[in-house]
Parts: C-alpha cells; structure tokens; sequence
C-alpha cells in the first residue's frame, strides 16, 4: 500500500477561504483550543509523515519547507517574505519530486523481487516519466501557503456536545391505510390540519439519541460506527446542526463558542452534512455543477491574485482530478432513470460538491456507498490531509470501513440503539472491547469487530465469558463506558477545552474575520458567501442551462405550441366583424389564454420534485430558496415570452382580430401576464402543499373555479353573489376581461340576415327588425362592440388598465407567498422515514411464529439453514470474446474489450473493477439486459447459444431496488415464485420455499412490512434484502446474478449476504456477483475472480483461493507483491492502477493478462467445457423450451390480483380521482345552482354538458404516471420473464374499471340534481351512461398515451394539445357549421367528444320548454295596421324560431327559443341519433385498448429506453 500512500489525501474544502497555518509554524503552537499543542503537532506531524511513507527525521527539504513559514510569521524581524515564497513555490516543486520518488520506490520495492537491479528502476521512471501523479498533498499546501500570503485568517473551530439527546415520533406500528381509510382521513378535519402543519404527528414521541457527550478538536477525524437504525445518522445530522424533523433536540452543542442557535443563524454553512443519497439536477453536466456551487462560494479575498473565474476553473481542476472523475467534466451527471455518469463518479460529484462549501464541520453519512475499495481509500486519505492541513472538524459515518481506512480516525465513536456505547481514541477502542469480555477476532477488521459487539445476534464473548459476566445491552454498555478511564479521559478533556474556548477568543475573532472575508458583497450577518442578486444572478444562469439543455422538451413544447396555434387560427380564419363572430371572437381569445396558462403547471411538478435540491443547497448555504423562485421566474418568462410572441402572432393575424399595433401588444402583454401569475399560482401551491395528491385536489378545485368566474361561460353579474369574489383573484377571469374590452372597443359589429329578426322572404324593413345580439337597438343594424360587452359581459372599456393592475397585484402577491414559503416552509428536509404493515390475519400470524420459531432455532443450534434451497442444474455458462459497443454521436464507444469466462454450478464468481470498469455493463450483457449497442462475441450455455428460456432460468438481482411499493416483502416473494418456478410445481412448495428464502435472508421482523418507497418504507439495507429475495424465490435453474449485494449494507450485513451466497453455491447454484469494498475474510469466500480495469478489459479471471493465495501469486509473478498486511482485494485494485494511485508494474495489466499462461488455460478450459457439457447434454432427452414458466392465464390471474391490490392500497390516488370529480361536479353544480326555463338557463344547460369535456384534463395528469411508474416496474419482472406484457396492460385497465365507476357517480349525482337537469330515468340513465364511457376512454386514452411516450413529463406536454383539440372541434366551442370544412370533414368526426356533446345535449335539452325573462326579449315594432302575430306568421311558417309573448299587440316582445329543439337542430344534432353517439363513443373505447395492448406487445417504448434509463425524464415520478 506504500505505493499510494503519498497520495493519501483529502479536500472537505475550497482553497481561497481561510483556514490556519501550516503544520510546522510556530505561531501554531497554540492549538485550535487555545491548548498547548506541542504534542497535537508532533502527532500530526508523525502522521503525516507516515502518510507520506518519509522517514521520522525531518529532510533538508522538509527543513527549508518549516524555515520558510517561520519566516513568514516573523515578516517583521528582518525576513525577506518575496524571497521566502519564491523559495517556498521552488521547495514545494521539489517535495512534489521527492514524494514521486518516494512513491515510485515503494512501488519498486512492491514490485520487485529480490534480484531487482538499478536497471529496473530507470525503466519505471522511464515509463511514468511522461505522466506525473496528482499530489494533493503538496497541492493543497501550495493553496494554503498562498492563503497565508494574502492575509486570510484561519478557521478552526472545534464541537463540544454534552447531554445531547434528539427525539422523534415514532414507537407505534403503524398499519398500511387502504382505501376507504382515505375518507376517513379527509372527513377528520382536525387530523387533516394537523398533518399539514406537521404539528403533534400521530406517534409518542421517543429518544432516537440519548445523553450524547464528547468533544472534537479542529483536525480531528471522528468515525462512528453503528448498525443500520442504531442512530448514525441522526447523530451526524445533529452534529452538523442539521435539525429539522426532528420534534425535540436536548442538551448542549458548542461550535466553538457559539452555540447552536447562534451558529445556524450566523454560520449555517460552516456546518455541513452529506447524506447517502446523490441528489443533482441530472440534466446538468459535472462541471457545470461544481460551477454553479462554486459561484455561490467564491470568497471576496482570493490567494495569487485570482480573478473569480480563475479561481473557479482552479478549484474545479482540482476537484475533478482529486476524485480522478476530469474526463466526466462535460458529461451530464444522470440519476438512476436519466443516463449521465456511473453510480460511482456521482458520488464522488456529491462529495466534490460539499467539499466547495469550505465548511469547518463536516459530516459524512456512508459517503464511499458505490464506491470501489480502491476510490474509497483515496476518498478517505484525502478527507485525512484536508483535516490535517485545514483542520475541519470531520465526522465520518462507514458501513464498510477497512483497516485501512480505519487507520486514518483519530476518534471513534461507537453507538448502540441510540446511545453513545464508546467514544474515544481509535486505536484503542478494540482493546477496551476485549477487555470487555468480547471474543478477539484477529481476522476481523476493527469497524466490524466493533459494530459486531453492539449486535446481540453476531458477537462472540470470549472462552468462559457470557451475558452474564460481559456488559450486553446498550444500557450496560454505557454504564461500563462511563466507569472506564476512557470516560474520565473523555470527561478531562471536554472540561479543559471549554476552559479553553474562553481564553482563546483571538481563535474565534480569526474565524469571524474568514467568514466575513470569505463573502463576496455579501452582508455581514448574512449566512451566505454572496447578496441575493447574485445568487439571482448564478440561479439565473443555472436554470438557463436546465431550459436549453433539455432540448427534447423545448422541442415538444414549441412543436404543441405552434399546432395548437394554427389549429386556432384555420379553425377561427378571417373572423368577419359581423354578429356571427362576436360570441367565437370570445372564445378565440378565453382559449388563447387558457392554453398558455395550461402550460405552466408544469410548474407545480418541478417545485415539488426541486425540493430535496433546494433543501440541501439551503443547508449548505449556496442560495435563498427564494432566490430560485426569482431566477426560475426570469428564466421562464424569457423563454415563454418568446414562445407566446409566436403563438400570439400566428393567432392574432390568422383569425383577424383588431390590425392595430396598441391592440396587439396589449393582447400578447396580457397573454403573458395572466401566464406569469398562473404559473407562480402553481409555485405557490407547490411550495405549500405536502405532497402530489394534495397539490393536485387544490389545484383541480381551484382551477375549476377560475374557469366558472372567468366570465366565458357564465358572466360575473349572472352568477351567484357568494362566488362573484373570486373573479378579483382569477387572472385568467381578469385577463379575459381586458382581452374583450381591447378587441371590442375598436369594433363595429354587422349584424347578419340571420341574426335580425324577422328574417326571410318579406322582411327587409330595418326599421321593424332587431338584432339578437346583446347591445342592440331596434332599428338598427348594427352593435358597437363597446355597447356589446356592457350588455353582455357587464365590462367597462375603462377598466382595462385597472384588470391588468389587478393582475400585476396577484403576480407580486404571489411572488412574495412564493419568496416567504420557500424560506420558510421546509418539505421533506429531515425526519425519519416510516415503515408500514399489514395486519396479521390467521395464515400470517401462523407464518410469522413459524419463522420466529426457526430463527430462535437458528441461533441456538448455529445452524445456518438453508436445507431446502437446493440447486439440481449441471449447465455452465461461458463467454468467449465478448465485445460491447454503443453508439455515440462521434462514432462508437466500446465499454467491453475481449472478455473471457465461464461460471461453473457450485461456484461463487466475484466481477471487480473500478468504479466505471464496465462491471454493470458485463452482468447486463450476460443477463441479456441490453437492448441498445452492438454486442460481438460467443455466449453460450452447454456449448450451445441460450435457449428460449435462458432470462427465464436466471435470476438478476439489480443495483437499483425496483419493487412495487404496495407489496409486503412476503407478497413480493410470492410474486416472484408463483410466475418464475415451473407451473407444475404446487403453490403450497412455492410458498413454503418462500418461508425457507425469508428466513435465510433473516427477514422475519419484516416479512409483513410494506416495502415503501425509499422516502417512506424500507431502509436501504433491507430493501437490497428483499430484491435478492425476489430473485431467490424465482429459484433460478442456471444462474444468478447480483449487482452490487451489499452496497449500502453494514458490514456485518455484507458479511450475512455473502455467507448465504455462499453456502447457496455449496448447493449447486451458480452465482456471478459484482461486490465493492469487501474485506479479507469476504474476498475468500469467493471461489473466482474476473477482475476488470477502465475501458472494459479483463486482468485477471481464475481462481482466488485460501488468503487470495493463487491471486497474488499471480500478480508477485508479474510484478507486483502484496505487502503482508494489506487487504488483497483493496490492493489489486491499487495494483491495477485504479483510483489515483498509479499502477505497479511497467506494463499494463490488460497487456500482462493477454500474455499470460493463465489467459490461454482459460481458454483451453472454456473449450474443455464445451466440449464436455455438448457430450453431457447429447445423451439426455430434448426438453421442450418454455420462454414463461407459466400460462397466459395464470399470468393474468396473478398479475390482477397484484394490481388490484395495489390500486387498494394506492388511498391517495383512487381518493384524489374521486375528490377532483366531486369538486368539479359542486362547483359546477353551485355556480349553476337550480336552472330555470329561460334562455339564460338553456344556454347554461349546454355549459354544463361542457364541463364534461374537463375529465381529460383532470383524469390524465393522474393516470399517466400511475401508468408509467407500475411500467417502470413491470419491465423488470417482464426481462426476467416472469408475464408477458399484455397481463400488465389488462391489469392495469381493469384496476382502473371499479374507482372509474364511484368516480362517475360521484360527478353525475351533484352534477345533475343540483343543476336541476331533467329527471326522467330514460334521460338520467342514458346521461349518466354516457359519463361512465367518457371516464372509462378518458381513463384508457390516458393509458394508450403512457404507453407510447417514455416519461410523464413528455406525456404532459402533450395532454394540453390533445384537451385543446377536444375542445375545439367538439361543436361547442365551435359550432359544427362554422367549422372549417377541411377539420369538419375529420377532426370533427373523429373527436370522441362531439359524441358526449351532441348525446347529452340531445338528451338534456329534448322537448325542453323555453320562457324568456323580460331581460332576454328582443323587443321592436311590427309594421302599422298589423299586430305582431300577423307580421310574425310567414316567419314561423318557415320554421322560424322562438315565439312572441303578445301576438295581439304592435310592440312585439320576441324570445329567440320556445323549446330546446330549437338551440341544437340548426348545429345538427338529432334527438334520434343519441343511441348512435353512445355507440360510437364506446367504440373509441376500444381504439384505445387497441394501442394500448400493440404498444406494450411490441414493446416501443422500451426498445426506444435503455434498462438503466428506463425512462428518460422520471424524476418527478419519484416524489408523486
């Protein structure tokens, strides 16, 4: 290991921003605490020589190096301080050279045997002459001299905690809601609020943490070790004052002087935390995120003279080559459904990422999770150094710690189900356990010897030694703890350095001034490093890159944008200014504005999915939450304006509205601005709602609301006075009216033939005629548009400004609502994640006590179990030559070289590499996983190509943990054995197998917990549990494969996985399993080896056996000896030239395998193999290869039952779909309360219907991702074959069919009654069918488009296209005579929805009598000496309609309607072709399913994804 340990270095900071003298500085000599620190730098001193593997003397060098900053400190005495940094930029170049040397000795010495000659020596230099390893060391040193140049102070501050204790809810069982519990729920008005406000959550409060003490002084590195759930990470979260939900946090935490309080008020930045979990914007390339962290974090006083983008590009090279991660600088970073880079370069971006916040406490939760042994212990050395140098104050939670990286802790803190069990020096917490009574296991590394003392369940006690004699619960264990000298010591020390903190204030004052100088314009009392403009200004940038880069989105977003608009502008050509077009010249400008305001909501999606982004930049201290609200708000409405200034020209002129330059700018200006208040009307409930469903009910009902008051179809003095308010709140009800008023003010409207009654043969007479239209005058042809819109609309012209003032208000109100809720309403930024079960019923309890039974047996016999796991296949997988490559838009990238192997039955197979080696690529393309690329090369099962049923005979346990998250982990096992075992094997086998795996796996405390969503169910380490058990109960006949077991796992949890591999290899199974980080004792349970280097190219496949003898013999008899106390598995990796540590040898490794004898009797074995098996296999008879293990029909018997299940289980969607139609129907039902017979009414009979025509909008922004996330699940039970695609798609119809009927009822039953439409049971139940069919195509047809787009995000944007189309050419919007021929011809025949409209209208409206209020009468004079019955008599002859109230009188009072007939015949429709209209509808019903059930089969949209890019856009699916 001495080859690397020059390199052993860390960076939890950002050169620029003060931190403290360097070791070997006199003015050092008092420590951080004020203490005397000669023997604190001798032993940081020692350590960092150890580090750099230099001898104990310091060397001239060394020497100069000290004298140097001796001078500078004593500037004042005569030191020339030029001269002294001239000469310290020259020694650092030679300790650089000096550290090279060092390092390429300890390799030599590493590599050669003892007849190594001087000639061997020249040819290393030789070959790594022209490359010079990254020394961060010597960097780092470099930043800090030059730092100390200009002046910038240091920043130490250490962390005192006395009685800390944190609580939380919890310690009840709570039980999986279903869904009639969500009524419940929402009738609870009281428990509703409750949870919104997050106030008294159901639950006792309970001490997660309990009476925590200890203290850790600037440059210390404390590690804690716990079991998952012991309380590691709420301890590294509270350290960092990371305190949010959390109910209660006790005791006392000093960050230096300054208490906790004061600390996350003045400095929240300088406490940081970095969790498990990598969360990025994925479209985002690395350097543009270390880019944007940065520019929030340059410090106003920068070292050399650095302009801030040198600074920035410096930090940045240095960051990438740190983590060797420089050739991903310019690709996107990705998420596990977005493809960017590897799971491994994302964390070490995340890790980069903190490291800019220069911070002074630092916490790090299982940061080298993904990460190779090899890229940890680089990651771990360099956290060591930046302490050393900077002197921050590490905390370092590791699941999987080795020695050496143990090695590296000053401290170790060990906990216990939440209390401090030991806290104290590292290299002396084994011995204090020993002492203990604990058994001594040599073998063992000290972090799992430590964490196995806490676990009941895998300690040892040492010979004559027991629970009884030996402290065993956490409470004994504390107790022992406080009476040891450790505790005293512990006790000393805490007291001597809060002595301390009050002596030391120039410490402190030092640490005021680096912060202070640190910030770039920033106030003083300002948390942040910049002013919020500028952090507008980076924000700005930023999402000006999100936009532009998602360049598929801009392009359906513009491509729907300008259809939308020439669809408007063909349908509504050349608008005459007569009569005809007044009422359509209303809807061009109502649709106009609602389209473009329909397009924001896709900001409610993006508020709520950027919130763990924000809340982590938030705790970091990068930016104002508010200030994203501002940047998003310029972003959006520089790229919409745009958008909408086309939309609006191709409108505006196309239907020919008022050709005057102030109309139209006043036309686009209110456009836009009823689209920005709309969309920060969606921000704002974005950030106060606490999930989807609840955003989505607020949503619905409000919008609902704005389209009943906008005053399109009910005007503001026709409604009811109680809902009249909302129109001053509803922009889009504002900004229609200053639309009216600028369009109508500078018309003249003609009144056409056909709207002048009487009209026809005879009447001609102007002056015994009156127009229909409101605002006219008998005797007058024609209406001025002003006097059109008083009469009809009650719009004053003199309100326009006033309208857009109002809409000004709402835009500033809400931005403002935004600012403050972003500040301070934190969603989702701590707590503790819930677990759910089920309740036992008689077969469940039974199963449990079964399997509690057998695990206390387990234990007491030391028998493993596993009896029934029996493996009877002989078949051997082998792979000769294996080439993969994909397409690039440069070429093709290959990501495997000629890779050759074979797993045997019996066997336990290790794949290793580093981190992007191509180790997930090999297993996939072994699997038969991928689906894009060019794979060459022979993979054959018995010498033959795979069968028909290879996926099938193989189990695949992936990286990522996709499971349906409604299921108990039982039932997900069940799943999986019931469709993967034979068919012909009794269910009552298969279960039991599935007792026998949940038992193996030790999931009996789990068996009946739901297994969640990462959020909200189970921890880490027990899903990875669940997703090997799945794969486990399919009992695979050929071959498992596992991708990554145990990441993410405790070590005693990796150690559990791997010894049940084992001994289900000892049963005959063949497994084939990539593992990161294993230790000495883990890497030997392995049989063979097929190690992998970057570029996909193999070094080594063969045999590990006992102490990896037969592996480091291999590479000793090549050049490279591994020193006797290193792990091999880390050291090969090292060996091989992975992470940062150069490679030993001369020559490449993939060059050496090639070569070797080892490569060519793995060939020879491969055809050994072959041939062998050929001849096996030719003697047994043929079997019949099954691609399924089970028939169609049982497929679809399980999968619906499965869905059925989690549609049950699902309350919040099938309640959300239920309360959005309720709410629809209410408000309908209210705003149209109890019509009448007049002609108001019957018009409002005709919007009603219309309202109708919301279901799509309402239903599909809910069934689409309900659609594509139980896709995203189903692919992977579908490559594993388990079911066919179609029992999916017909599963995930019928679940929908039960909760689309409640749904109808529950919008027909207000709907209908409260309008008070006919109540005749022919007419209800035809119109309440008709319903029923629209929900269920509405339902399908969202289904059908899921189906063919790879994301909700993608399908969203097409649902505004599709609602507008349904709108415009179903006859209302539109009246079907004045639709344009060419969309007549079609688009009106083929909209489902003229179906609905014109079968409903029919129905309603049918015989219907009409009686005109005196407000509605046309009034005007019949010709002298005739009554207005003589003179109307030719006109109703001719089928003219309406009626005269007086027929006897000369002033004739005429309504335009007498019965219902007469509003809908002259459209069109037939009473007598209602039954035809349903029929029809019904039949799109079935061209839905028609696309649904192609799509799926001929499965389009995966063939167009990658299987670890499911789906490309799907990062708001997660958080729905």
């Amino acid at each position: 290991m001495s080859s690397q340990q020059h390199n052993a270095t860390p960076i939890a900071a950002v050169p620029g921003d003060g931190r403290q003298a360097v070791v070997g500085d006199p003015a050092a000599n008092v420590n951080s605490n004020g203490l005397d620190n000669e023997s604190e730098l001798e032993r940081g001193e020692k350590r960092e020589r150890e580090t750099l593997g230099l001898s104990e003397k310091p060397t001239e060098l060394e020497a100069t190096y000290t004298a140097i900053h001796q001078g500078r400190e004593n500037s004042g005495h005569g030191v020339n301080v030029e001269q002294a940094e001239a000469d310290f930029a020259e020694v650092s170049k030679e300790l650089s050279h000096a550290s090279h040397a060092s390092h390429k000795l300890a390799k030599i010495e590493s590599g050669q045997s003892k007849g190594a000659t001087t000639a061997d020596i020249e040819k290393a230099e030789d070959c790594d002459s022209s490359i010079q390893p990254f020394d961060l060391e010597s960097t780092l040193r470099g930043n800090k001299a030059a730092e100390d140049a200009v002046g910038v102070k240091a920043k130490r501050i250490g962390v005192y905690w006395d009685g800390l204790t944190v609580s939380g809810i919890g310690g009840v069982k709570n039980y999986v809601k279903t869904f009639p519990m969500a009524f419940v729920s929402f009738f609870n008005v009281y428990e509703t609020v409750r949870n919104m406000i997050q106030w008294r959550q159901k639950g006792r409060q309970f001490d997660i943490l309990r009476n925590f003490r200890g203290v850790t002084k600037p440059g210390e590195m404390v590690l804690v070790l716990g079991q998952p759930g012991s309380g590691c990470t709420t301890f590294l979260r509270a350290i960092s004052n990371q305190r949010h939900g959390y109910t209660r946090i006790d005791g006392d935490v000093l960050y230096g002087p300054f208490d906790s309080k004061t600390f996350a008020e003045t400095y929240r930045g300088e406490a940081v935390y970095n969790g498990e979990d990598d969360i990025h914007q994925p479209t985002l390339t690395v350097g543009q995120t270390l880019e944007f962290a940065l520019e929030t974090k340059v410090p106003g006083k920068r070292p050399g003279g650095l302009s801030r983008h040198e600074f920035k590009e410096k930090v940045i090279r240095l960051l990438l080559q740190m983590f060797n991660i420089e050739h991903t600088r310019n690709t996107i970073v990705g998420d596990p459904f977005v493809r960017g880079i590897s799971g491994g370069e994302r964390k070490r971006v995340s890790i980069a990422e903190m490291m800019v916040t220069n911070a002074t406490v630092c916490s790090w939760d299982n940061s080298t999770r993904g990460l190779d042994a090899s890229t940890a212990l680089d990651f771990m050395k360099s956290l060591r150094i930046l302490t050393d140098i900077y002197k921050v104050s590490t905390f370092v939670s590791l699941y999987q710690a080795s020695e050496n990286i143990y090695r590296l802790f000053d401290k170790v803190m060990v906990i216990n189900e939440g209390r401090q069990v030991f806290f104290g020096p590292a290299k002396e917490a084994r011995a204090y356990f020993e002492r203990l009574g604990f058994l001594e296991k040599p073998r063992q590394t000290t972090p799992d010897y430590l964490t196995g003392c806490t676990d009941p369940f895998e300690r040892d006690f040492a010979p004559g030694r027991s629970s009884n004699d030996v402290p065993s619960t956490p409470d004994q264990l504390v107790d022992a703890f406080d009476k040891s000298n450790f505790s005293k010591q512990l006790w000393t020390e805490m007291s001597d350095y809060y002595q301390q903190m009050q002596r030391e204030q120039d410490v402190y004052t030092d640490f005021q001034t680096a912060v202070k100088d640190s910030k770039r314009h920033a106030s003083e009392k300002s948390v942040y490093s910049i002013p919020f403009y500028l952090q507008v200004w980076a924000l700005v940038k930023r999402q000006y890159l999100l936009k532009w880069q998602d360049k598929p989105s801009l392009a359906i977003s513009w491509v729907t944008s300008i259809i939308t608009a020439i669809m408007i502008g063909t349908v509504w050509l050349d608008l005459p200014v007569t009569s005809a077009g007044a009422f359509t010249r209303g809807g061009i400008l109502y649709i106009v504005l609602f389209f473009n305001a329909s397009q924001a909501f896709s900001e409610l999606i993006s508020t709520m999915t950027g919130r763990p982004i924000v809340n982590k930049h938030r705790a970091y201290a990068f930016h104002h939450p508010s200030a994203l609200w501002i940047a998003q708000l310029i972003v959006d409405l520089a790229f919409s304006a745009v958008q909408i200034l086309v939309f609006s020209v191709m409108v505006y002129f196309m239907c020919h509205l008022v050709r005057e330059a102030g109309a139209f700018f006043i036309f686009y200006l209110m456009t836009v601005s009823c689209y920005l208040a709309v969309s920060l009307f969606f921000r704002t409930v974005g950030c106060v709602c606490s999930d989807f469903d609840v955003a989505i009910r607020l949503v619905t009902m409000i919008v609902v609301l704005f389209i009943l008051t906008s005053g399109y179809f009910i005007q503001w003095h026709s409604e009811q006075v109680w809902l009249r308010w909302t129109f001053y709140l509803n922009s889009i009800g504002l900004g229609f009216s200053a639309l009216m008023i600028n369009e109508f003010r500078h018309l003249n409207l003609q009144c056409t033939a056909g709207s002048l009654i009487p009209f026809g043969p005879g009447y001609d007479d102007i002056e015994h005629q009156v127009c229909t239209l409101s605002g006219s005058t008998a005797g007058s042809d024609s209406v001025s548009g002003t006097q059109y819109i008083e009469t009809a609309f009650n719009f004053d012209p003199s309100d326009l400004w006033r309208y857009w003032g109002i809409i000004v208000v709402l835009i500033v109100v809400f931005l403002i609502a935004n600012t403050f809720l972003g500040e301070y309403v934190r969603w989702g930024a701590g707590g503790r994640t819930v677990t759910y079960f089920v309740k036992e019923n008689k077969e469940r309890k039974a199963l449990n006590e079964a399997l509690r039974q057998k695990r206390e047996h387990r234990r007491k016999t030391d028998d493993e179990g596993g009896a029934g796991l029996k493996a009877a296949s002989k078949a051997v997988l082998t792979w000769e030559a294996i080439n993969y490559d994909v397409p690039l838009q440069s070429g093709q990238l290959r990501l495997l070289n000629d890779i050759y192997g074979y797993v045997k039955p019996g066997t336990l197979t290790a794949l290793m590499g580093e981190s992007g080696a191509g180790k997930t690529t090999l297993l996939d393309v072994l699997a038969s996983r991928k689906n894009i690329g060019v794979i060459t090369g022979d993979k054959l099962v018995d010498g033959k190509p795979p069968s028909l049923a290879f996926q099938r005979s193989t189990s695949y346990a992936e990286q990522i943990d996709v499971h349906e998250p409604t299921q108990t982990v039982r039932e997900a096992l069940r799943f999986s054995a019931e469709l993967r075992q034979p068919f012909d094997i009794p269910q009552e086998e298969k279960y039991t197998y599935v007792e026998e795996v949940l038992s193996l796996l030790e999931m009996e405390d789990i068996a009946d917990a739901i297994i969640g969503e990462p959020e909200s169910g189970l921890a880490v380490e027990q899903r990875k549990r669940v997703t090997i058990g799945v794969e486990l109960a399919a009992k695979p006949e050929l071959l498992l494969f596992l991708d990554e077991p145990t990441s993410g796992l405790d070590s005693q949890s990796a150690f559990n996985i791997v010894r049940f591999l084992r001994k289900l290899a000892s049963t005959g199974q063949a497994i084939l399993c990539t593992i990161h980080q294993p230790n000495s004792a883990l890497f030997e349970s392995f049989d063979r080896l097929l190690l992998l280097q970057r570029g996909g190219q193999c070094v080594y496949f063969g045999d590990i056996d006992k102490d990896a003898h037969v592996l480091l013999d291999y590479f000793r008899r090549h050049g490279a000896s591994c020193p006797p106390n290193a792990n091999p598995a880390e050291w090969m990796l090292d060996a091989i030239g992975a992470g940062q540590a150069p490679r030993l040898g001369s020559r490449d490794w993939a060059e050496v395998w090639k070569d070797s004898d080892e490569f060519q009797d793995t060939k020879r074995e491969i055809a050994r193999i072959k041939e062998q098996r050929l001849q096996e296999v030719g003697d047994t008879p043929p079997v019949q290869q099954k691609e399924y293990a089970t028939t169609m029909f049982h497929q679809i018997k399980i999968v619906q039952r499965r869905t059925h299940l989690a549609f049950w289980r699902s309350p919040n969607y099938g309640f959300t779909r239920f309360f959005n139609h309720v709410i629809v129907a209410l408000l309908t039902g209210l705003m149209f309360l109890q019509l009448d017979e007049s002609r108001a009414s019957l018009q409002y009979r005709v919007f009603v219907i219309f309202q109708i025509t919301l279901l799509p909008a309402v239903i599909l922004a809910q069934v689409e991702p309900k659609y594509q996330i139980s896709r995203m699940i189903a692919y992977r039970e579908q490559t594993a074959k388990a079911y066919k695609e179609f029992p999916f798609a017909l599963a995930q119809v019928l679940a929908e069919c039960p909760y689309s009927i409640l749904c109808t009822a529950g919008l027909f039953l207000p709907l209908y009654y409260i309008t008070g439409f006919q109540r005749a049971s022919d007419r209800a139940g035809y119109q309440f069918l008709m319903i029923l069919i629209t929900e269920f195509f509405t339902v399908m047809l969202g289904q059908a488009i899921a189906a063919v787009t790879p994301s909700p995000f993608f399908a969203s944007l097409l649902n505004p296209t599709i609602f507008m189309i349904f709108a415009l050419f179903c006859g209302v919007t539109v009246p079907r005579p004045q639709i344009p021929g060419f969309w007549r011809a079609w688009l009106y025949q083929i909209d489902p929805l003229t179906r609905l409209i014109g079968g409903m209208l029919v129905t309603e409206l049918h015989q219907l009598p009409v009686r005109c209020t005196e407000g509605e009468l046309n009034r005007f004079t019949s010709p002298p000496g005739r009554n207005c019955g003589e003179y109307m008599a030719d006109f109703f002859a001719a089928g003219g309609p309406g009626y005269i109230v007086d027929n006897g009188t000369s002033n004739c009072s005429y309504c335009a309607y007498s019965v219902g007939d007469e509003l809908f015949e002259p459209l069109g429709y037939s009473f007598s072709h209602r039954w035809r209209d349903l029929g029809i509808l019904a039949a799109f019903i079935g061209s839905n399913l028609v696309i649904l059930f192609i799509t799926v089969r001929r499965n389009i949209i995966y063939d167009l994804c990658d299987d670890r890019a499911l789906i490309d856009s799907l990062g708001e699916i997660s958080q729905l």
